[in-house]
């Protein structure tokens, strides 16, 4: 029957000492407050204060009522705070995407100097399917450009980012004018991860559908992958923003696939803790970081923009 509402509302009487006071000082009209307590006083059957009297006397048991609130009020507030801090203080994070690790780093030291209080725990081992984890609790954030329906995870958009063919400057197809089409790649050999292939996105969205099957071979890192490419030891395909340094250098040239593979990084998490205060804070940094400083990806909450250069 007693509402916080209603013992913060005593106490703003009794800090003003008016009703006219209390409403400015509840951000509400006199009426509403003077509404607010002839509909409890009805309800508890006595008075709580006088009217017109200045400053504002209580009855007797407005008094109790009254002493009540210095009594709740502040455990309330103390509950509260604390509630705030034993929201989550760590953050377990995976990744199934090798090449994000390129700025993820920075972008976890970034997030850290932001919020010491929490602790990352990134599993950077060869785990390529780990919503599995995240599903049953064992993880709270992957990083994935996958999205599995019916699987009661909720998946925030990161950014778009464009799959690029990776060749040395000496292969054939470097030389090509136009756009490569799956039977160019018939003959090469396909360096890539050691995932299942219809996790591939050039095997599924490209090759697959055309009925081109190349040689695979498994590479363990992204590094050893350009350094294979450029000894033409294999072709690879890469985000753009991964290879732009190497490209740069002249150790690798880069090649759109088709019309061009455009795919899109989230960050999955158990739906329902989307608005966890930390899961939020922890997703809009990194995403932030990404989109201010990696090179030929579009923000997915702003597909209209093309990050061609670093701010850094």
């Amino acid at each position: 029957m007693i509402e916080i509402k209603h013992l913060r509302t005593l106490q703003a009487l009794k800090n003003s000492g008016s009703l006219s006071a209390a409403a400015i000082q509840l951000h509400q009209t006199q009426s509403a407050i003077s509404h607010q307590f002839n509909q409890l006083e009805k309800k508890l059957g006595f008075k709580l204060f006088i009217r017109k009297s200045n400053p504002i006397k209580f009855t007797t048991q407005g008094a109790i009522l009254l002493q009540l609130s210095k009594e709740i009020l502040p455990k309330i507030h103390k509950a509260t705070q604390n509630c705030k801090k034993t929201h989550q203080m760590s953050i377990r994070l995976a990744i199934e995407c090798h090449s994000c690790i390129q700025w993820l780093t920075p972008a976890l030291k970034i997030f850290k100097k932001k919020w010491p209080g929490v602790k990352i725990d990134f599993y950077s081992d060869m785990i390529f399917s780990p919503q599995p984890s995240l599903q049953q609790g064992k993880l709270d954030v992957v990083l994935t450009s996958e999205v599995l329906p019916k699987s009661n995870l909720f998946y925030v958009p990161m950014f778009d980012f464009e799959v690029r063919l990776v060749l040395s400057p000496n292969h054939p197809l470097a030389q090509k004018k136009y756009n490569i089409l799956p039977e160019d790649l018939t003959t090469e050999t396909l360096m890539i991860y050691p995932v299942q292939r219809d996790r591939l996105d050039i095997w599924k969205f490209f090759l697959q559908p055309a009925g081109i099957m190349p040689i695979f071979k498994n590479v363990n890192n992204t590094l050893l992958l350009i350094q294979m490419v450029s000894a033409q030891m294999g072709i690879t395909a890469l985000p753009h923003w991964v290879v732009d340094t190497f490209e740069k250098q002249g150790l690798i040239v880069t090649k759109k696939l088709g019309d061009g593979m455009w795919k899109r990084l989230y960050a999955a998490i158990r739906d329902g803790e989307q608005k966890e205060l930390i899961i939020q804070n922890f997703v809009n940094s990194i995403r932030l970081h990404a989109c201010t400083h990696l090179k030929f990806i579009r923000d997915a909450l702003n597909p209209c923009f093309l990050k061609k250069i670093k701010t850094i």
